[in-house]
């Protein structure tokens, strides 16, 4: 099987992993950096480019889309899709898990419980007081609605700083969610990786001494975790909420059981394998295995139907 990982480096830990579990299995194995794919549409062939090469047929596709390159890279992977080719990561799903505002409006549909979590308009008339009311008051949470890895993430953890932030990200017309601080976490959060709706593997992440936040780019450390059957229960929801068959789901132990912090489309593979010992890249490979196999019998049962 011809495989092309969309990554913008072979040299990533996460795609050389990739790499070098597809060649294990016998399968050929491509890196297309999907910046430089260039998109030909014409009536009934649609195909890719690569600079001004055209991309010989493929079996399946992995796409490691970055934040900054979501809208293209969806765009990308839509175009494999048109032209059936199986995609480990849907272009809609994609787009849905990178929204935050959306994904907790789809967690919220389905019934999965996350911090108490508000977003307006910058243009709205409430006062940063009022918006403080409807998530409990100070300490609060306050993200960047497009950060990654921890970045554009804050504590504030007095009225008065937190008001003091509100109003200026109001003033920058950034768009931002306040969500209720839930302080018993300890900063602490589960990764939960999900492939093909069942879990390989699960590590807590520890912030490291002063920062409440746990990414392990950010300096935290990471160890083995053992989830409870509720924990297992809500990764597995929250991914079919998303329509993601890859994911690792970022939660927090709470009181009132584990909420759902964020969910990442293209999560790394060298914390979660190195805390858990689990060969993680493997199952993303029978997992596109298996997915090519069936989307191929499945076009062949079409056309001689």
């Amino acid at each position: 099987m011809k495989i092309a990982i969309l990554s913008r480096s072979g040299y990533i830990y996460s795609t050389s992993r990739l790499i070098e579990e597809a060649k294990n299995r016998d399968h050929r194995v491509i890196v297309v950096d999907p910046l430089k794919c260039n998109l030909v549409m014409e009536k009934s062939e649609p195909h890719v480019h690569v600079v001004k090469h055209k991309l010989e047929r493929v079996d399946a596709i992995i796409p490691r889309i970055g934040a900054s390159i979501t809208h293209y890279g969806s765009a990308v992977i839509r175009q494999f899709e048109m032209m059936n080719v199986f995609t480990s990561l849907n272009s809609n799903a994609l787009l849905r898990s990178r929204d935050k505002l959306r994904s907790m409006q789809l967690l919220s549909r389905e019934s999965i419980d996350f911090p108490k979590t508000f977003y307006t308009n910058m243009n709205s008339s409430l006062e940063a007081e009022e918006i403080l009311d409807f998530v409990g008051g100070a300490p609060i949470v306050v993200k960047v609605l497009e950060g990654t890895q921890g970045v554009g993430v804050m504590l504030l953890e007095s009225k008065m700083a937190a008001v003091s932030v509100i109003q200026a990200m109001h003033s920058l017309h950034a768009k931002i969610m306040v969500q209720e601080f839930i302080e018993e976490a300890g900063g602490k959060d589960l990764r939960v990786f999900v492939v093909n709706n069942k879990i390989v593997g699960a590590m807590v992440r520890e912030g490291k001494e002063g920062d409440f936040r746990s990414n392990l780019h950010r300096g935290g450390t990471a160890t083995r975790a053992k989830l409870s059957k509720e924990e297992k229960q809500v990764a597995l929801q929250t991914c079919r909420a998303l329509g993601l068959q890859i994911a690792g789901v970022d939660m927090i132990r709470s009181k009132r059981g584990p909420l759902v912090l964020e969910v990442n489309s293209s999560p790394g593979l060298e914390g979660i394998e190195a805390a858990t010992g689990v060969n993680i890249a493997a199952e993303i490979i029978k997992y596109v295995e298996h997915g090519a196999r069936t989307q191929s019998k499945t076009k062949i049962n079409r056309s001689n139907g």
